[in-house]
């Protein structure tokens, strides 16, 4: 959990920016949700190894000394969104679609680009199994990143029950298909190798084993096989035909990748039949977004359609995608992609003054500079002007208005631009305009 200093506030308000004004022109509406839920909420929804990466807070007052917990920090926002769906179902229309950008919490290990507190930005659609759902969220995911300014970033897809599909043509017992896929998950990070020794060691035999590498093993580093995705979901489709010789999750995804065609994530989609996903919920198509110098993804998502009946009672199909900010964010500050006209100062301009009995003027000159669109900053202090703009320049603020007795007697103001080394003297009441076109011109 960190602080953020301005300069980091800054980027990450660009970063949201430009993340909401993309979900926006999708039809998605802004949603908001407690940090806190009630434990039992949020337990049961994320695995094993999500269970204990909760945040549980004890019970309060006269239950304090129990030790027991009864609320939760949240831990993603897609639960949360579950519940509230459940509970204002009367109120939302029946193909609902939110953005959520809010922090979420993890009693997780830190590391680069992972923390134990941290954004997700949310986009989801609830009421529909078409699998336009889907082509839309990875048109705008792929939208956001484009703007962003990323230029090499691909999307992983595969589906839920394709996997089992698979597991079940190689030969493993349903029994094993949980064990099978915490180890198939870790398929990028240990190779094939790795995955079959952890297989063997969870009791899954050889020969499917052996099957599966010829799945899995050509698909390390995310290459595909010559063709694109659409080859690479047909020789997967042919691995299973023999358990299930025209599988639902084969057809959603061919329609899938034909609609996304028609979208921004167009030639981004890579079918990565290995690709997982931890959380236990998904029920279809499940996808992710990466670049290739980072360990882990910027998002990722799927669709879960038994999610809301937990609280609901009812299914409700819903499918959604995450993008992580903080990844994000580590990515483009190391990539050099925030703009140079991302604002680094706190002010436009600051007002001087020479004298403090002349403050009450320096407030109303910095009054019709805010007026003007200006950020303005007031120097506080009767300093030595030296001192003054040597503060303005340390903080990169690259104009000063200086109001000495003549000004003041005038009804005019000095202008001094820091970097240029230039100063005129305007009326008051021109000077605004003066500074937003010395800005503009200087970029």
């Amino acid at each position: 959990m960190r602080d953020f200093l301005p300069e980091d506030v800054r980027r990450r308000e660009y970063v949201i920016g430009i993340i909401k004004r993309v979900y926006e022109r999708y039809g998605f509406e802004p949603l908001e949700t407690p940090a806190a839920e009630n434990l039992e909420t949020l337990t049961g929804k994320y695995g094993e190894e999500g269970n204990q990466l909760i945040f549980k807070i004890l019970k309060r007052g006269e239950h304090e000394a129990s030790g027991q917990a009864d609320l939760a920090l949240r831990y993603d926002l897609t639960v949360p969104l579950a519940r509230v769906i459940a509970h204002h179902q009367a109120k939302l229309p029946k193909l609902f679609k939110r953005y959520q950008i809010q922090p979420v919490w993890r009693a997780d290990r830190p590391a680069r680009g992972r923390f134990r507190e941290f954004y997700q930005c949310d986009v989801d659609a609830l009421g529909s199994r078409s699998a336009v759902i889907e082509a839309e969220i990875l048109a705008a995911v792929s939208e956001a990143l484009l703007q962003l300014g990323f230029n090499d970033f691909y999307l992983r897809l595969n589906h839920r029950q394709l996997l089992t599909e698979v597991l079940t043509a190689a030969g493993i017992p349903e029994t094993h298909h949980g064990t099978a896929l915490v180890a198939l998950d870790k398929l990028d990070k240990v190779k094939f190798e790795g995955v079959a020794n952890e297989m063997r060691e969870r009791g899954i035999g050889q020969q499917a084993i052996d099957a599966l590498s010829g799945v899995f093993e050509g698909n390390l580093a995310l290459a595909t096989l010559t063709g694109g995705p659409m080859a690479s979901l047909q020789a997967v489709a042919d691995f299973v035909s023999g358990a299930n010789p025209d599988p639902a999750s084969v057809e959603n995804l061919r329609a899938l990748l034909e609609y996304a065609e028609a979208t921004p994530a167009r030639g981004r989609i890579v079918f990565s039949p290995s690709l997982a996903r931890g959380l236990a919920y998904y029920t279809g198509a499940i996808m992710e977004a990466n670049v290739p110098d980072l360990a882990g993804s910027l998002g990722g998502g799927g669709r879960y359609d038994n999610l809301v009946g937990m609280f609901l009672g009812q299914s409700v199909p819903a499918c959604g995608f995450s993008l992580g900010l903080e990844r994000i964010l580590v990515v483009m500050g190391e990539r050099g992609m925030f703009p140079p006209s991302l604002a680094t100062t706190p002010a436009d301009v600051m007002v001087a003054v020479f004298d403090a009995k002349d403050t009450p003027h320096a407030l109303r000159v910095a009054t019709m500079l805010r007026a003007s669109g200006l950020r303005v900053m007031v120097y506080p202090d009767a300093d030595k002007i030296g001192k003054q703009i040597k503060y303005a320049d340390t903080q990169r603020i690259p104009y000063v208005a200086i109001l000495g007795g003549d000004e003041i007697e005038s009804g005019t103001v000095t202008v001094k631009h820091l970097t240029g080394q230039t100063q005129t003297t305007y009326d008051q009441a021109a000077a605004g305009a003066a500074i937003l076109e010395g800005l503009k011109q200087r970029g």
